[in-house]
């Protein structure tokens, strides 16, 4: 029986999804190389970011390059494991459909 409790609202947008992908295999990735390796508007990712970061699922740390801003994004580890139990569900989901 397919339940749906260990599915995460917060993953089902596509670019929320990939960006949880991108910063846990990563230790941190900066705005501009998100969005470029998303192929998304700096609005866009903006949102998506925000909504991550109000789920305490990534930490923003903003600080200059030269005289250049600098945003990193990385995974908290409540972020991780959100998005690890998020994957097995949709790995049962996947399993349950082969039988």
């Amino acid at each position: 029986m397919l339940t749906l409790n260990n599915f995460d609202k917060a993953f089902e947008n596509r670019i929320r999804l990939q960006v949880m992908s991108v910063l846990v295999a990563n230790e941190s990735y900066d705005f501009n190389s998100l969005k470029e390796l998303l192929a998304t508007t700096d609005g866009n990712l903006a949102s998506h970011l925000k909504a991550l970061e109000k789920e305490d699922y990534i930490s923003v740390n903003k600080s200059f390059l030269g005289r250049k801003p600098n945003t990193k994004y990385s995974a908290t580890s409540k972020g991780t494991a959100a998005f690890k139990k998020h994957l097995e569900a949709l790995e049962n989901l996947i399993k349950q459909q082969k039988n």
